[in-house]
């Protein structure tokens, strides 16, 4: 009876989805994703998922493809079609760069799940790294999203992420873990669906509620999916296809690579600034090693203090290597003032050094070259001189740092503020303070319009 039972499930489950329209998907050139990433914002970038075949035979091999998302479901549904077979097929046929990602996973996976279980999100939000970034904190989109979650630079400031001369916190996978967290929790209560909670991390929650909207009101993924994006029409086949593909990879003769650095480390708070390269010279470290752990430093340099520490992550390393490290990081007598610092820089200049204001662009130059050049990010360029493309012309004038804002808000001393995060409203932030009016925070800060951005900072009253 149980075989007969299995058989007639069988040719059920076979007759409902060969009847489903075949899919044809996004084509990219390679696994490790060129995918443009905006968390906040519709974008129109392609993630890492090649075509897929346009006719799908669901047979009894694909039916065991469901059972087993089945047995690893937890909060987030893990849905089995034509459109998830797609992907799969990709993903399997892929072995070399799943191994990698696996590789890579032992040191990366257990940082993101930790952020996500202090914020009570599902343990498999993790997996969007691997679509994201292919598991690479230097990652950076051709938009301008960085690290492995690849976050935009707006969105970033709004999550309370650092980016200056010296850091970019989006690189760093402790950070940049704990402010997708935040993310994910405010999408989540706004949209109330995990699969459109995914959905909106690769076109906005704005995008998604006006699909659901369009779509007769029903927050179900499957149901809207035909109103959203067409890149993210894809994006939740291929997370649930990265879910299986590593978590099956067993079964599919798949074997993971290694990371290519010590994956067990030790966290150590910096109070000085501090090259890393004289930290490898001084202690016998691995300098390439070093600069994978530690992403965020722009220049190489740890400018962390007294009252602002900064953390240096560095190989599981032996005693011998602690003694040197805490000479270094305490002006031991074994060691030169100079080996704190770069060859390049005096310590004087290092702390001291600053960038013009504005430089002029010359015949042949271009954003990446003006960056390198001071030390500076592309897409900080971009925000700086509100750029929405590469393109500079000879003669036009390029801001090198944040512009100061034209309407400062007065010193906290006396004052309620609050920091405007993604999916912020005017009407919903007057809502969290008692007697609070919208009129009240546009007249306490000089707005004109109801329009916010995630990073303001507004006054909400006086104490």
């Amino acid at each position: 009876m149980m075989r007969i039972f299995t058989f007639v499930m069988l040719v059920l489950f076979c007759a409902v989805y060969t009847t489903r329209a075949s899919v044809t998907l996004p084509i990219t050139g390679s696994f490790e994703l060129e995918k443009n990433k905006h968390i906040s914002q519709p974008k129109a970038d392609t993630l890492f998922a090649p075509a897929s075949s346009a006719d799908q035979i669901l047979s009894s091999q694909n039916f065991l493809f469901k059972r087993r998302l089945d047995s690893i479901e937890n909060a987030i549904p893990l849905n089995y079609n034509e459109y998830v077979q797609g992907y799969i097929d990709i993903y399997l046929n892929r072995k070399e760069q799943i191994g990698k990602m696996l590789g890579l996973s032992a040191y990366y996976f257990p940082i993101f799940e930790k952020a996500l279980k202090e914020a009570g999100l599902p343990d498999e939000i993790k997996f969007i790294t691997v679509i994201e970034s292919a598991l690479n904190p230097q990652a950076v989109s051709k938009s301008g999203a960085v690290g492995p979650w690849q976050f935009m630079y707006t969105t970033a400031k709004g999550y309370g992420l650092v980016m200056d001369s010296y850091v970019d916190e989006r690189k760093d996978p402790v950070k940049a873990s704990y402010a997708a967290a935040h993310y994910f929790l405010d999408a989540y209560k706004r949209i109330g669906d995990w699969l459109l909670t995914i959905a909106a991390f690769n076109c906005g929650t704005g995008a998604v509620t006006r699909a659901i909207e369009r779509s007769g009101g029903v927050a179900d993924f499957w149901k809207v999916r035909s109103f959203l994006p067409k890149e993210t029409q894809n994006y939740v086949p291929a997370f649930i296809a990265t879910v299986y593909a590593m978590n099956y990879y067993q079964k599919h003769a798949i074997e993971a690579k290694p990371a290519g650095f010590n994956v067990f480390t030790d966290v150590i708070q910096v109070n000085k600034a501090i090259s890393i390269t004289s930290i490898a010279k001084a202690t016998g470290l691995d300098l390439k090693e070093l600069l994978v752990l530690n992403p965020s430093y722009k220049k190489q340099i740890i400018n962390g203090s007294q009252q602002f520490p900064k953390s240096l992550v560095i190989p599981g390393a032996d005693n011998r290597s602690f003694a040197s490290l805490y000479d270094v990081l305490n002006g031991g007598e074994n060691q030169k003032s100079e080996a704190f610092f770069s060859s390049v820089e005096e310590p004087s200049i290092l702390l001291v050094k600053t960038l013009p204001q504005y430089h002029r662009v010359r015949t042949g130059q271009n954003l990446k070259g003006i960056a390198d050049k001071y030390g500076v990010e592309v897409q900080d360029l971009k925000v700086w001189n509100r750029l929405t493309a590469s393109a500079i012309i000879p003669g036009q004038n390029i801001r090198l740092s944040q512009p100061a804002k034209p309407n400062p808000i007065p010193a906290e001393t006396g004052y309620m503020s609050y920091i405007v995060k993604v999916g912020d409203t005017l009407s919903g932030i007057a809502a969290k303070f008692s007697g609070i009016t919208v009129s009240k925070i546009k007249a306490l800060n000089g707005l004109t319009r109801s329009v916010i951005n995630p990073g303001m900072k507004l006054i909400i009253n006086k104490l």
